[in-house]
């Protein structure tokens, strides 16, 4: 049997990664690293997702960046939460617990 494969339900990523920006700034590694992390290794995001949502955040004023030296002593692009980014952080909180109240709803109903 082939591995197990947990996609990201549409519009989750910002979500996460929002969250993962949450505690402190982090290059694209680290930010992918704390998703995994958070969702205890539940979803794995590819480097082929992050990056456009990154530019995409960054473009709406949710995250800025600045290029700093890594742990490892290379250059890399790091990403922090703006105050608009803070708040955008809450209404996708709250929009994702309205889902899953209205999903467990459903999926209860019999």
């Amino acid at each position: 049997m082939g591995e197990k494969r947990t996609d990201l339900l549409r519009g989750t990523l910002d979500l996460l990664v929002l969250k993962a920006l949450s505690l402190e700034p982090l290059h694209g590694v680290g930010i992918s690293r704390r998703i995994t992390q958070i969702t205890k290794g539940g979803f794995q995001v590819s480097f082929g997702s992050l990056f456009p949502s990154l530019h995409r955040m960054e473009e709406r004023g949710w995250v800025e960046a600045e290029w700093r030296m890594s742990e490892n002593n290379r250059r890399a692009k790091y990403y922090r939460l703006t105050s608009s980014g803070r708040t955008q952080l809450k209404v996708e909180e709250r929009d994702w617990n309205k889902v899953v109240k209205i999903m467990t709803t459903a999926v209860q109903s019999t």
